[in-house]
């Protein structure tokens, strides 16, 4: 079995998951303050960061997207390191199809070039190795995409298909 392929083919469904949501979301739930901290376009912003910068076999490696606005990734967590994000302007769903679009076309070269075998991933805040670190990092990417899916359903009654594969 080839591991790389299977990531890839995860990765991307995850992704297009992802991506079915934001270009389902109507504009009016795009930015909505009801939703607190974590807006649509936030959570959607969040969950293309991080399934860019954890896609590395470092963190050294990450190499931040030309539109990326700081902090925008950022969302308040229970967790002592992370604090309320400082306010930004929402992105666009062009700006941020854009950066999807960006993560998603480079996702097979990236995933090439790790070393799955590494015992210790390149975050050392994740005691894991890669190929663990791997698969935590598509199910945060589907764990935001199913949020937004059923942020959608539950406001909006749209409903987004089931990627089963890339």
């Amino acid at each position: 079995m080839d591991l790389k392929a299977v990531l890839k083919s995860q990765y991307h469904a995850a992704l297009k998951t992802l991506r079915l949501a934001i270009e389902a979301c109507p504009e009016k739930l795009w930015n909505d303050p009801a939703d607190g901290v974590p807006t649509f376009w936030r959570v959607a912003f969040h969950t293309v960061f991080f399934a860019h910068y954890y896609a590395q076999q470092t963190k050294d490696g990450f190499v931040r997207w030309e539109g990326h606005r700081p902090e925008a990734e950022m969302f308040a967590v229970p967790w002592e390191n992370f604090r309320d994000p400082k306010p930004c302007a929402p992105y666009t769903r062009e700006e941020l199809l854009v950066y999807w679009t960006f993560v998603d076309s480079r996702i097979d070269g990236w995933v090439d070039k790790l070393d799955l075998e590494t015992a210790q991933c390149g975050f050392p805040w994740y005691k894991m190795g890669t190929l663990e670190h791997q698969l935590v990092n598509i199910r945060h990417v589907q764990h935001h995409a199913a949020i937004l899916t059923a942020r959608l359903r539950t406001r909006a009654g749209i409903g987004v298909e089931w990627v089963q594969k890339g």
